[in-house]
């Protein structure tokens, strides 16, 4: 399910936005994050992904001037991806759709008591995912 959501989704944006499911997902993390901005380790962690990853995509993306790199100002050791006026443009246009997509594909397929008790399947196994000592990404 999970598989077949993600390349649907992917096929999606590409046709509506003209970005990959990667582009959105680091397009979502910096619009939500203060100034639009974020430490590469930070959003590799949030994103789950790996570091070496993570520079292939921005660096993909700073071609196409959806993102940029900036040098960390407070200490000068690390990198910051940045959200350009043109990412910020293609994330507000892309999101709404999105939005859409998840709720009529998964949301609307589902009664009040499939969508609770995938609420308590996806609680029970992140917290189990948690208890291993490695807390979510987004409880930095």
């Amino acid at each position: 399910m999970a598989s077949q959501l993600s390349a649907r989704m992917g096929r999606e944006l590409t046709a509506d936005a003209g970005i990959s499911l990667a582009d959105y997902d680091i397009l979502v993390h910096l619009s939500e994050a203060p100034g639009g901005r974020l430490r590469v380790t930070r959003l590799a962690r949030e994103l789950s992904w790996e570091q070496s990853r993570l520079s292939h995509q921005v660096a993909r993306m700073t071609r196409r001037g959806l993102v940029a790199r900036e040098e960390c100002a407070e200490d000068g050791r690390g990198a910051l991806v940045v959200l350009t006026a043109q990412g910020r443009a293609v994330i507000e246009r892309a999101a709404p759709a999105h939005v859409a997509f998840v709720r009529e594909r998964v949301f609307d397929a589902l009664t009040d008591a499939q969508v609770d008790a995938l609420d308590a399947i996806a609680t029970t196994v992140l917290d189990s995912l948690a208890a291993d000592g490695h807390p979510p990404a987004a409880a930095d």
